[in-house]
């Protein structure tokens, strides 16, 4: 395992590969969720990409630090392991609130970012009220309290059936994220509006949605791909919230197109 002293906090992340010898994928998670929901995208692009994986706060290994966050912070944290690790113009995949830290990453820091996948996300993501009674729910009964709701979102019915070892590991790995860490996200979250800066984005964009995707529908996130000059749209289907733990195969077509098209670009760029 990996770790960094970033902000005052410690992180944990997974380099693989060498910064210097191939273009570098940061992936981003998903609320309640670490860097482990990558392991199949990771092996499907290994030896084409150097890829970076890491747990934002308050969730995996990291650091809880101080609550609740904002997007711009947790964008600085990304910036800083960057900067660590010696790490320009990177390939910056988000998925849900990790597609607003890399807007927020592109925003602070564009010399960071070569091109954005924005997976399952959007500009902005519901509503005040609705995050502010989950953070309620959460800090007064706990994680397993909510977790049926959210899982309901984030796979298919497909996924879901209960001799699916896989559901019930994934379960497990949000009921055992730190409560302050995943309400502070919340609130991050709650607070966080890239609608105008979306329209200033000038790297390649890609935006991902899941056909049955609870969370961040495929009509919000098309709205975010309508938003960005020259974003490309893609839906994968039987996929919820998640494709890369539903439908890694799916995704890695999408994604392996869209990272040769985003280097080529970079290579002609003046």
């Amino acid at each position: 395992m990996q770790f960094a002293r970033i902000n005052d906090n410690t992180f944990h992340y997974r380099l693989i590969g060498a910064v210097t010898d191939k273009p570098v994928i940061v992936f981003v998670n998903a609320l309640g969720t670490d860097l482990r929901i990558w392991r199949d995208i990771v092996i499907g692009l290994a030896g084409a990409h150097t890829m970076l994986l890491y747990d934002k706060r308050g969730h995996g290994l990291s650091d809880i630090g101080q609550v609740p966050y904002s997007i711009e912070e947790l964008a600085t944290d990304l910036a800083g392991l960057l900067d660590r690790l010696g790490v320009r113009q990177a390939i910056v995949c988000g998925l849900s609130v990790g597609g607003l830290i890399a807007q927020a990453l592109y925003q602070r820091r564009p010399d960071l970012v070569r091109a954005l996948v924005l997976s399952n996300t959007a500009h902005k993501i519901g509503t005040a009220e609705m995050w502010d009674e989950r953070i309620a729910a959460v800090e007064k009964k706990g994680l397993a309290a909510i977790a049926d709701g959210v899982l309901e979102r984030w796979f298919t019915p497909a996924f879901r059936r209960p001799e699916n070892a896989a559901f019930a590991g994934y379960r497990n790995m949000l009921v055992r994220q730190p409560v302050a860490g995943y309400v502070g996200t919340c609130a991050a979250i709650r607070d966080a509006d890239y609608t105008d800066a979306a329209a200033k984005i000038a790297v390649p964009v890609l935006c991902i949605a899941g056909d049955q995707d609870g969370s961040t529908p495929p009509d919000l996130v098309r709205s975010t791909a309508r938003l960005v000059p020259g974003a490309r749209f893609e839906i994968i289907r039987d996929a919820g919230h998640i494709p890369c733990i539903e439908q890694p195969a799916a995704l890695l077509a999408v994604l392996r197109g869209f990272l040769a098209a985003a280097v080529r670009a970079a290579r002609t760029r003046p």
